[in-house]
């Protein structure tokens, strides 16, 4: 098959049928037509739509060495550093035309699935058929280019470091059974962002600690397999109009609770099974951070650019540019910008070959990116809202210009260069950045888009080295130090 286009994906999410729940209701009929996820699925479809452009294709695909087809870039496995930054690119013009709001765009997951199966051998030790089925399973998704959604987090029930279930109040998702079919999962897991219109959900654990064998896990399985439930969230896109909501009218990408009520797991789709070191080494040890962390940062990069001009537009529509606090909150985001290019840019450049002879971008730099990020988003917000002031909440609708009270909104939201509905436009997009329900969920997103920053900090300190620093500086002050 090879890749597919937006109709497809769409024809294909809706035929699953898969159970998912909405204010309250099960969603019946094409999910592609619900208000709650009509939005960001057109959006997704442009975005197989775009693998078919003659202008993208070359960056978009490349042609798989089984079956000869043309099979998406994300699913690509980097051999050199070319391949590395041909998977930029295309990660780029995806998250380009998204403005980096959808940070579960397929090439997410498909980088994830192709990093873990060229780490494969590390599920050696519960048996051969696992690597096996991992690989496997990797290649059956690039020829059929699926999309997927995934979880690995806990209910927050109680996060206590000293906290275990009992088998009788079972909360978070465990094996509860196996047979000669595969395993029995029971449970709920957090938080599938796309929960329900993907053709696939991942659902895997890390960071295991003793006695958690019912907790190690890692499959993949059919969106509509029977059991499995997606209760979503309110939809952040309650208005259609673009010009109202133009950033949560597209994007708004949904987040559900999974729930697993006793789902059969076929054993050709069970990566880890019940072994807690495997668990935690297919994350901590593999090639996932390195090259999953590759294809985040590319995307946070296109969505800091964005910011940025979405601030310089704030800047000049109001004529603010001459002040001094001004320049220094724009220059905040430049910094920023600039400092994630060239981290990304660094990975690239040290990569290294592994065993298997796939090419791997450099961690450090990654790390740092990633655990910056978080901290940096924030204040593109603020910088946004202090720069907007009161005009992001001075915005009219659409409905208010198609009516009688139009001369009026002409004349008092004016600005200095652009006429009111250009600048309403502009400060309702700033508005939906920084302040709407869609803005704010994009914010907290960001915040914890790879886990919690203290943990991402406290890794770094753990990973890089330092050691040739200490020795250099101790040499040269004639310390004694161990």
């Amino acid at each position: 098959m090879g890749i597919i286009d937006g109709k497809q994906y769409l024809d294909r999410i809706n035929s699953l049928q898969s159970n998912v729940w909405y204010n309250g209701q099960q969603v019946k009929g094409n999910i592609s037509e619900h208000p709650a996820f009509s939005g960001v699925m057109k959006s997704q479809a442009a975005l197989y739509d775009m693998q078919h452009e003659n202008k993208y294709k070359d960056i978009m695909t490349f042609t798989s060495e089984t079956t000869g087809n043309l099979v998406g870039t994300s699913f690509l496995r980097p051999t050199s550093k070319e391949d590395l930054e041909k998977r930029r690119k295309m990660i780029q013009l995806w998250a380009k035309s998204t403005f980096g709001m959808m940070g579960r765009s397929p090439d997410y997951k498909n980088s994830t699935l192709m990093a873990l199966a060229t780490s494969a051998d590390i599920l050696t030790e519960q048996g051969p058929q696992f690597p096996e089925n991992l690989r496997n399973f990797y290649e059956y998704a690039r020829e059929n280019d699926l999309s997927f959604t995934h979880t690995f987090i806990s209910p927050q029930v109680n996060r206590s470091s000293y906290h275990y279930e009992d088998d009788e109040n079972i909360v978070a998702a465990r094996i509860v059974d196996k047979n000669s079919e595969g395993l029995i999962i029971k449970g709920a897991r957090l938080l599938a962002t796309q929960g329900g219109i993907t053709d696939e959900i991942i659902i895997s654990s890390s960071g295991l600690k003793m006695f958690d064998e019912p907790f190690a896990y890692a499959f993949s399985i059919p969106s509509n397999t029977e059991g499995l439930k997606f209760i979503c969230r309110e939809s952040f896109a309650y208005d259609s109009s673009q010009f109202n909501h133009p950033l949560g009218s597209r994007f708004e990408e949904m987040d559900a609770i999974v729930v697993l009520d006793n789902v059969l797991v076929p054993w050709d789709r069970v990566f880890v099974s019940e072994n807690i070191e495997v668990a935690n080494n297919l994350y901590s040890i593999s090639n996932f951070k390195p090259l999953v962390t590759h294809q985040v940062v590319s995307r946070q990069v296109m969505k800091a650019e964005f910011i940025l001009g979405v601030a310089q537009l704030l800047v000049n529509t109001i004529a603010i540019g001459e002040y001094g606090h001004v320049k220094e909150k724009i220059s905040e985001i430049i910094i920023a910008v600039e400092s994630h290019k060239a981290l990304l840019l660094a990975s690239e450049i040290n990569a290294k070959p592994d065993k298997h002879g796939t090419m791997v971008p450099d961690v450090t730099p990654l790390s740092v990116a990633i655990a910056q990020f978080p901290k940096v988003y924030p204040r593109f917000i603020e910088i946004l809202q202090l720069l907007g002031a009161s005009g992001l909440v001075s915005i009219p609708t659409e409905k208010d210009l198609e009516s009688p009270i139009r001369p009026d909104i002409d004349q008092y939201l004016q600005s200095a260069t652009t006429d009111a509905h250009t600048r309403i436009k502009l400060f309702r997009l700033a508005w939906d950045v920084s302040m709407s329900a869609f803005g704010s969920r994009q914010n907290l997103y960001e915040r914890f888009f790879f886990g919690c920053p203290t943990r991402l900090a406290m890794g770094l300190y753990h990973e890089y080295d330092r050691k040739e620093l200490v020795d250099d500086v101790a040499r040269d002050l004639g310390l004694e130090v161990k």
